[in-house]
């Protein structure tokens, strides 16, 4: 049998010693593409971010607060998504001298996001909307095998929205993303993970839930 990407067993998880979710038990598997459904607050992010921790392949995030530094450009927040891949000396020079093709390599990105020419403005002069195609587009340039979002697309309009998380799944083979937008689950996931009062309320195939069965996770 092939070992799971993660695999947590009655774990209670939380931040700052406090308990946020109980007796999590919880399997990952490759190739899943799962989306966590349930209330702000209810501890989306908590689970999000103890899987990234525990996740030992190649994985690309994509947080709740982007995540950006809005003194640098976007091209450079972008590349962030890559700096592990260089060398000090590289990532310095790329800092003040980006060659040709790290700036074609990072416009590709743009393109797909929606901000083709914006890699020179500065991310603090973006919209909300524009900072989330960044932090999308970091984790689109960074690829590997796992993506995790955290409310990936809450900035931007329903279809906006759908055409990135369609990208998102073509990049990426297997998917873990917080969502609130029931039908959005319903079309992207294999899997529904739904978080209630303290714990998982819902573990089941997305074909096999309905639109009512999600939204009591909000009642």
């Amino acid at each position: 049998m092939t070992p799971p990407l993660v695999a947590l067993t009655d774990q209670t998880l939380g931040w700052g010693g406090q308990a946020v979710l109980r007796g999590v038990t919880l399997r990952i598997e490759a190739g899943e593409r799962i989306v966590l459904l349930g209330r702000s607050g209810v501890g989306k992010s908590t689970l999000l971010a103890t899987l990234h921790d525990r996740m030992a392949l190649r994985t690309a995030l994509v947080p709740q607060d982007h995540g950006l530094v809005g003194s640098l450009s976007v091209f450079h927040n972008i590349w962030m998504g890559v700096l592990d891949d260089h060398g000090t000396a590289q990532n310095l020079r790329c800092l003040l001298w980006p060659r040709r093709a790290e700036r074609a390599r990072v416009e590709d990105t743009l393109d797909i996001v929606g901000l083709s020419g914006m890699g020179r403005r500065r991310v603090a002069q973006l919209s909300g909307g524009q900072r989330q195609r960044v932090a999308l587009g970091r984790a689109l340039l960074r690829g590997g095998a796992v993506v995790l979002g955290d409310e990936p697309v809450t900035a931007l309009d329903p279809a906006q929205g759908a055409a990135l998380l369609d990208h998102l799944g073509a990049r990426f083979k297997t998917s873990i993303l917080a969502l609130h937008d029931v039908d959005q689950a319903l079309r992207v996931a294999t899997r529904i993970v739904g978080l209630r009062a303290g714990g998982i309320a819902v573990d089941a195939p997305a074909g096999d839930l309905t639109e009512a069965d999600l939204l009591a996770l909000y009642r």
